[in-house]
């Protein structure tokens, strides 16, 4: 619920701390990847005095929720995503979002008023559009975080509504101040082939390292487990079906199985279901490989923490499909089209991927501190408002 406050404890808020900052982070709330990254960045501000505000809606505001997020706030959906048979459906996307551009107005003007309401210095949207708009209305600084402004296959593959796309992403955003991508610099960038910096943009655009603080030495390390992912929504859950029907056959793997909504299986004595975790790392680290859909933040994290991985491609996902390109080329996995997946290959998939050792990575994460990095960016535009 989100939080009210009347118009004295409001202009209290507002008083201004010298070199203290207000900062608004509008999250987009498909899947979970956006909110995780966005409350690292948030919470590193908060740590160096700043006030942090999040709003964001479906997955993304209920995760946030359950870390206890102070100055949380709800606003309307921008996007619907849609899916069957447990991958995303673009036709079922199209028909779900066709309201598409009055929830947009209604975003914007959800935001427009958080602004007006709370007197931030500087708005961060991560792959919120409507965010955008709002701050440009209100002549408000505006940081958009994204792992990707250009749809293409496999190979660069293309066609007419992905070049439409293209072109109206860049075009849009134009109106941002800034673009924060939450990657490493070349050559160990994730979403690489999802990037495409305009020529002549070089200076809009920063490749900060992801944004999440990771000590190593803070958890125990094992081999024991497949730790399985692929996020909340509903359309994934055959995925995980599929995996209780391996588990049931091979009593000697065990299975740790992680899926934030409803409906599913019952765990058992090689089958372990989890919905929220307060620390999915623990998890991690005992794990001896990982199966995942691809976002770009998991796949960092099992970069992290050097476990194998086997992507199951998302067949109508161009983002989760070039990541998974990048994760192959990189010999830290292996990758498999969802629509090729059935349970012998699965089980076939799931014992090859075993047999990889992913190069050392945490010497490569330790170099780059992310979250100091976009920090940095974001108070420089909030100390240029000031000025």
């Amino acid at each position: 619920m989100r939080k009210t406050t009347s118009v004295d404890e409001r202009k209290a808020e507002n008083e201004r701390v010298p070199g203290r900052m207000k900062i608004l982070f509008v999250v987009c709330g498909e899947g979970l990847g956006h909110a995780s990254r966005s409350l690292h960045l948030g919470h590193y501000l908060q740590l160096e005095g700043h006030t942090v505000h999040f709003a964001g809606y479906g997955k993304s505001y209920d995760f946030m929720s359950q870390h206890r997020c102070t100055n949380l706030h709800l606003t309307p959906r921008e996007v619907c995503l849609e899916g069957e048979d447990g991958f995303f459906s673009l036709t079922k996307t199209l028909w779900c979002s066709k309201w598409i551009l009055f929830d947009m107005i209604r975003s914007v003007l959800s935001v427009r008023r958080l602004i007006r309401e709370h007197d931030f210095d500087c708005v961060v949207c991560d792959t919120m559009y409507g965010g955008v708009l709002a701050c440009r209305i209100e002549k408000m600084p505006c940081l958009f975080i994204t792992n990707q402004n250009h749809f293409n296959g496999l190979n660069g593959t293309t066609n007419p509504v992905w070049r439409l796309l293209n072109f109206l992403i860049r075009r849009y955003l134009k109106l941002a101040d800034h673009i924060l991508i939450p990657d490493y610099p070349a050559p160990d960038t994730v979403s690489e082939y999802n990037i495409r910096i305009p020529p002549g943009e070089e200076g809009r655009y920063t490749l900060t390292g992801p944004f999440y603080d990771f000590d190593p030495a803070r958890y125990q390390y094992a081999s024991e487990t497949v730790f399985a992912s692929f996020g909340g929504e509903p359309y994934k859950l055959p995925m995980y079906l599929m995996l209780k029907g391996i588990a049931d056959q091979h009593k000697e793997i065990t299975f740790d199985v992680f899926y934030t909504g409803d409906h599913l299986p019952e765990s058992s004595d090689n089958f372990f279901s989890h919905a929220y975790v307060p620390n999915l790392y623990e998890h991690l680290a005992r794990a001896k490989m990982a199966i995942v859909h691809g976002g770009l933040t998991t796949l960092h994290e099992v970069l992290l923490f050097e476990k194998p991985v086997l992507i199951i491609m998302d067949p109508n996902h161009p983002e989760q499909q070039n990541n998974a390109m990048k994760i192959v080329n990189m010999g830290a996995g292996i990758a498999i089209s969802g629509r090729d997946v059935n349970k012998d290959v699965l089980e076939q998939k799931i014992e090859e991927t075993m047999q990889i050792k992913p190069k050392p990575f945490r010497e490569i994460h330790a170099r780059i501190n992310g979250r100091k990095n976009a920090a940095e960016i974001i108070l420089s535009f909030c100390r240029n408002r000031q000025s």
